[in-house]
């Protein structure tokens, strides 16, 4: 019958389908293109199985009306049916082998299915679900695509993991939860600060969690084992907020006791502390190369330090109340502000030459602006080498809480107790969209994912919301 089957095949015959997988011309295609002799194995049924497949197939025939066909297959196979009990062994057989077996197909088509989906999501590194060449400005968009509650208290911030699509939340309630952004679904909760947990910040390898909180500690986590690590005592006061230097080897946290402490993160030894502002030192940032610091404060000042020596390079001046946030403009910002009409704009009226069409983007990523926003409901763009203010974002109708800018450089994300989400174009300085009512409550926090098209926000409402950029 082989011989025959490959003579057919070879005369150009449609092959039949394959019994295993139902494919055409399986392994008969392979054998043809081998060219060569090939030993396989056959499954050979014992008597008994045969004895029992014959009786199955008889009862099918049967049942189904094929008394002539019945007849003449019991005649060629010399099987006799059974009676009585035995006969309630093989009445159905074949139709539930088949199904069983058209059932184990589909579980197998899953299968295969899921394997193909994890074999993507490893080579992504876990970072999630990107499509390939999507054009969009990359902007949040209403409604939220999730919202996550679980917390009993507040938000007082959000961050994304550097590399995977988990989002970490931290609260009033002292814990810190974890979230899949893709799912939704609660990953872990952590505990052991015995107040408000204010901030919570990742190092640049996700490796560890810092955090820090009202109970005057700041807390590293290690992101393997979940376990707290070190505990660095120093601060006098509710410790406001925590970040990793770009390295990894150093941690900064600032304070209501009008300090900025620099931390080593191997031996949880404090080597620097930066001293200046007035009153309670509310957010800190530093630039994308570790090297600048920047730090606002309730003295309704920010204030722009050289990491390395300590001191402070500029002391920025004309908010009218207490700053909350402060970001760093990355050197893909820098560009878009160098060439923007609201710097043109700012140089005219200062009188200063206007060569801002011909902008180097090499020099111009390395210009240092600083962005800050407070409880006069304005955001401030610094030309920190002038201490100038080029330019005031008008719109929020409460304290501004959150600030950001795009991954991309152009734009600028805001959050308020107005309790909207802004988007702010950097080039003219306009707000050119408002998630109104993003919260039911203040708008607390901001995080946007480096690669992943996601923002995170956090309110008083005391629920996460993540917010797909398309």
């Amino acid at each position: 019958w082989y011989q025959r089957r490959v003579q057919a095949l070879q005369e150009g015959e449609r092959p039949i389908d394959c019994c295993v997988c139902y494919r055409p011309f399986c392994v008969f295609c392979f054998l043809l293109k081998r060219e060569r002799p090939f030993f396989f194995s056959i499954m050979v049924l014992s008597d008994k199985q045969k004895e029992e497949l014959h009786r199955a197939v008889l009862d099918y025939l049967e049942t189904s009306g094929f008394r002539d066909s019945a007849r003449q297959f019991q005649t060629e196979t010399g099987v006799t049916p059974l009676n009585g009990a035995s006969a309630a062994t093989t009445s159905g057989l074949l139709e539930k082998k088949w199904t069983s077996v058209v059932r184990l197909q589909k579980k197998v088509m899953e299968l295969e299915s899921k394997v193909a989906s994890l074999e993507e999501e490893l080579q992504n590194a876990g970072r999630g679900k990107r499509a390939a060449g999507a054009k969009s400005d990359g902007l949040p968009r209403a409604p939220e695509k999730l919202a996550l509650t679980g917390h009993r208290n507040p938000i007082t911030r959000v961050a994304f993991h550097p590399s995977f699509s988990v989002v970490v939340s931290a609260s009033e309630d002292a814990s810190i939860k974890f979230w899949d952004a893709d799912s939704g679904e609660l990953e872990r909760t952590l505990k052991g600060h015995t107040n408000i947990i204010n901030d919570v910040a990742f190092d640049p390898s996700g490796n560890f969690l810092a955090s820090c909180s009202a109970d005057l500690t700041v807390k590293l986590w290690d992101m393997q084992s979940y376990e707290c690590i070190k505990t660095l005592n120093g601060h006098d006061h509710n410790v406001s907020a925590v970040l990793f230097l770009p390295s990894g080897d150093y941690l900064l946290s600032c304070s209501r006791d009008k300090t900025i402490k620099m931390w080593e993160t191997s031996t949880g030894f404090c080597v620097k502390t930066f001293s200046g502002h007035s009153e309670w030192v509310r957010q800190i940032a530093v630039s994308e190369d570790g090297k600048t610091l920047a730090s606002c404060s309730n003295d309704q000042s920010v204030m722009v330090w050289n990491i390395d020596s300590g001191t402070p390079i500029a002391h920025l001046r004309e908010h009218s109340h207490v700053v909350e946030t402060v970001a760093i403009a990355p050197p893909s910002a820098a560009v878009v502000i160098a060439k923007s009409d609201i710097l043109k704009h700012s140089l005219g009226h200062s009188g200063m030459s206007n060569g801002v069409g011909d902008v180097d983007p090499a020099v111009a990523a390395q210009a240092l602006y600083v962005l800050s926003g407070g409880r006069d409901k304005s955001i401030r763009l610094w030309d920190v080498s002038s201490q100038v203010c080029i330019h005031v974002f008008m719109g929020h109708d409460n304290w501004v809480r959150s600030l950001l800018f795009h991954p991309r450089g152009t734009h600028i994300i805001s959050a308020s107790d107005d309790k909207s989400i802004r988007v702010w174009d950097i080039h003219t300085g306009r707000c050119v969209k408002k998630l109104e009512n993003a919260h039911a409550h203040f708008v607390t926090c901001l995080s946007m994912h480096s690669h992943v098209p996601l923002l995170a926000s956090g309110g008083v409402d005391q629920t996460v919301k993540i917010w797909e950029c398309r």
